[in-house]
């Protein structure tokens, strides 16, 4: 879930919109039911336009960094003790 509670859909650019190496897959926030936006924007800040991406019905991929960090647990410690 994203940071205001809502849901996050996991989605990634098309092949031939951007190269192999930029397909990652990115958390952008559903919007409203009814809500048509121009755009969706991830939360890494990439603007997706409607017909560049496909949503995944699960994991696969290599994640948006980026997106990962921006949806991580606020609070000191949660990676402290790891490893």
């Amino acid at each position: 879930m994203g940071e205001n509670g809502g849901m996050l859909a996991l989605v990634r650019l098309r092949r031939g919109v951007v190269g192999e190496s930029r397909r990652v897959c990115h958390l952008i926030p559903v919007p409203a039911p009814g809500a048509v936006p121009e755009y969706l924007t991830a939360l890494c800040g990439e603007s997706i336009f409607p017909g560049e991406a496909e949503v995944l019905d699960g994991l696969r991929g290599m994640p948006c960094h980026a997106c990962l960090m921006a949806d991580a647990p606020v609070g000191g410690g949660f990676l402290a003790n790891a490893g």
